[in-house]
């Protein structure tokens, strides 16, 4: 068994590794809704509506993540974390598999499209229990000082999934339309079997956490864990929601709705736009470094409150330039408001994880995050295509909802702050009181 710094890097390492496997699988399923999913698989209807069916399968994956988050949350909170990280890692690694073996609806009609939704839904499944338990294994068994720079880096697997996502797809895109609609696409699905046996030979290595076997031998596990966060927390998971918005929004926002509507109305190519993603990714990579550092110098709290201060102020400029098109404008607009929310991001992870207590840890931070996934950030694609549509292109439309969700952000923050403040200066109240106690005894 591992033992202090060689426990935390084992810990880190497989959670991050795993986890950017996980965000792979996913991403490579946003980025094909953008660019083949319409086309290959609801070739009966026009191509905004088609666009708006494949978005449509790609909420089904958010839809099902808070069931995933239910169930695993349970699991990992009653018998612990590392086996629910290598069944969510192997369910992943399955369904993207199939996927990329799937019939087109040429082939088999109607049946395409509705396997494609259930192996989409079994990746919701596996992703709800994924993200929760990566954080927790990784800062549970980081010490005290390094609990948030350990979630930063677990946080790592989203640029390093979405790079190997968009690069695939990059690599593919070099072949003949032809070639790549008809069997290109496949090939980043296929190559999920080679990264799932990697990624479980990584997960089998990483210690339990020490959290969690302290909380089994004081024998203080609940029974019903998702009960008792519905029932004593119910605020703390609300807010959590709240603060999870731009952390899901944000990815789907910029690699899949972006993506569509760059190839589409803008009019530019798909090659140019999934380089510019590539180096958003690499932006968020570095952001996120920075971040983890600075949050536990200077605190959590403001380190997420300027990142999503930076981006709000920059959604002016960001859709002037969508609306004149410059391609250059929306790339360092872009960079700078994606790259201040992945800042954001990166502190998320330990913000959210002691918010809740470990007994029902598990299942408190997959609930809040996995419920916002389908409530809010699951659907966020679907909904700027259709306010694209319906505004008849107006960027500006489109600006108004994405700068509600940061808003609405930065109030799950404010709120999740100040609840936290409050435990934390009753808890050190409680504690001179019993010393007070002891020293009078």
């Amino acid at each position: 068994m591992t033992r202090g710094p060689d426990r935390e890097r084992a810990a880190i390492i497989g959670a991050m590794v795993g986890n950017s496997l996980e965000w792979f699988d996913f991403f490579v399923y946003g980025t094909a809704s953008a660019l083949v999913f319409g086309r290959v698989f609801f070739p009966e209807v026009d191509a905004g509506t088609g666009l708006l069916a494949s978005f449509a399968t790609l909420w089904v994956g958010f839809l099902t993540r808070p069931l995933g988050a239910l169930l695993f949350g349970h699991l990992g909170d009653k018998f612990g974390r590392k086996n629910v990280l290598i069944t969510t890692l192997l369910m992943m690694g399955i369904a993207s598999t199939l996927i990329g073996l799937l019939p087109t609806y040429a082939q088999v009609g109607l049946l395409a499209p509705v396997l494609l939704v259930v192996l989409r839904a079994v990746q919701g499944l596996a992703v709800g229990g994924e993200w929760g338990g990566a954080v927790l294994i990784a800062t549970e068994n980081a010490s005290e000082k390094r609990k948030t720079i350990a979630g930063a880096w677990v946080q790592q697997g989203s640029p390093i999934g979405s790079l190997l996502a968009t690069g695939s797809f990059l690599l593919v895109g070099l072949l003949p339309d032809d070639d790549f609609y008809s069997w290109g696409w496949r090939l980043p699905f296929l190559f999920s079997a080679v990264l799932v046996v990697v990624g479980i030979v990584l997960r089998l290595r990483v210690p339990e956490s020490e959290e969690y076997l302290a909380s089994k031998q004081s024998r203080t596990v609940e029974k019903a864990p998702a009960l008792v966060v519905f029932t004593q927390a119910p605020l703390v998971l609300v807010l959590g929601i709240a603060v999870s918005i731009m952390a899901i929004s944000n990815s789907y926002f910029t690699n899949t709705f972006m993506l569509a509507w760059a190839t589409g109305p803008l009019g530019f190519g798909r090659r140019i736009i999934l380089n510019i993603l590539i180096g958003a990714t690499v932006v968020q990579f570095v952001a996120q470094w920075i971040a983890g550092h600075a949050a536990q110098r200077f605190g959590r709290t403001r380190v997420m409150l300027v990142g999503l201060g930076i981006a709000l102020v920059f959604t002016v400029p960001y859709f002037a330039a969508i609306s004149h098109g410059n391609l250059l404008l929306i790339t360092l607009t872009m960079y700078v408001s994606f790259g201040s929310i992945c800042a954001y991001f990166a502190v998320l992870a330990s913000f959210l994880v002691y918010a809740f207590p470990s007994r029902v840890r598990y299942s408190g931070v997959s609930m809040a995050y996995q419920f916002c996934s389908a409530l809010i950030g699951g659907p966020t694609a679907l909904i700027a295509q259709w306010i694209l549509n319906s505004s008849g292109n107006n960027p500006w439309a489109v600006a108004v909802f994405y700068a509600v969700l940061m808003l609405l952000t930065i109030g799950g923050a404010l709120g999740l702050h100040r609840i936290m403040s409050h435990r934390h200066a009753d808890g050190k109240a409680a504690r001179a009181e019993a010393e007070a106690e002891a020293v009078k005894l």
